[in-house]
């Protein structure tokens, strides 16, 4: 079974499915998706990804508040997060992180929000989901400075091996998405290559970066399944063991998530 590690349920678009998100989960779960992380990304869906969690026993969640949702001047209060955190479905923080890449001009408030959730993720033991982009060595500053005791998660991943590296040499893993299929992904796929098979996520991001060959439509959960085909290929492994493994690298790194065998 595959584990789509990385996906917001609470944004799909539904057309393909009659507007039903049971339709959706169900055609995932016909091509061998058999769990989902429902990612929070501000305080005004952290109540619908809980929610859809406790709707679905295949489904987890995370909370927290992405770098390009912060509101100007306006840091996330400890307290709510944590309060937050403290759900049996929420098994993770974030997504968190820095993105220069569209607002540079806040890089010192997401720089304090980051803070904030690293240090969640030392009070709560939970993993953090970590958004990254244009701000390479500043996330890698942070991440060691916060010396977690637990592992993470660097989402996405769109970086070069140098700073995969570093993640990994911290205890992080790196997750990728369809991003990898498309062709000028040579960088990533060299990547891709050569992370450790036991520090391999795989995510769709949905309803974004849909992979080859729905590159340019909405991303939907069941195309998870043509991330982890591309990468099976790339790395020279069976699909099979490709899946297994990435799905035992979930159950690892979110213990707490509720990972049932599929077929």
């Amino acid at each position: 079974m595959l584990v789509d590690s990385h996906c917001h349920l609470d944004r799909l678009d539904l057309t393909q499915h009659a507007g039903s998100l049971d339709n959706a989960l169900e055609a995932a779960r016909g091509r061998g998706v058999g769990h989902f992380l429902c990612i929070g990304v501000s305080a005004d869906n952290a109540g619908a990804v809980k929610a859809l969690a406790e709707r679905y026993d295949d489904v987890d969640c995370s909370v927290g508040i992405h770098p390009l949702d912060l509101k100007p001047g306006e840091t996330p209060a400890m307290e709510w997060l944590l309060n937050e955190l403290n759900h049996p479905r929420v098994v993770a923080i974030g997504e968190t992180g820095l993105d220069y890449h569209y607002e540079p001009e806040a890089a010192e408030l997401q720089q304090a929000s980051f803070r904030l959730h690293l240090q969640a993720a030392s009070v709560t033991g939970k993993p953090v989901i970590v958004h990254t982009r244009g701000a390479r060595e500043d996330t890698l500053t942070l991440l060691r400075d916060a010396a977690l005791p637990q592992a993470g998660v660097l989402h996405c991943f769109t970086e070069d091996w140098d700073m995969a590296k570093a993640a990994l040499d911290l205890g992080f893993y790196i997750s990728l998405s369809g991003i990898v299929t498309f062709r000028n992904a040579d960088a990533l796929r060299d990547v891709a290559s050569k992370v450790p098979a036991d520090r391999l996520l795989v995510e769709t991001d949905s309803p974004y970066l849909a992979p080859i060959p729905y590159r340019g439509k909405p991303n939907l959960p069941q195309y998870v399944r043509e991330v982890a085909e591309f990468l099976a290929m790339l790395r020279g492994v069976s699909y099979e063991r490709f899946a297994e493994q990435t799905t035992d690298n979930f159950k690892r790194l979110f213990a707490q998530a509720r990972v049932r065998q599929a077929a």
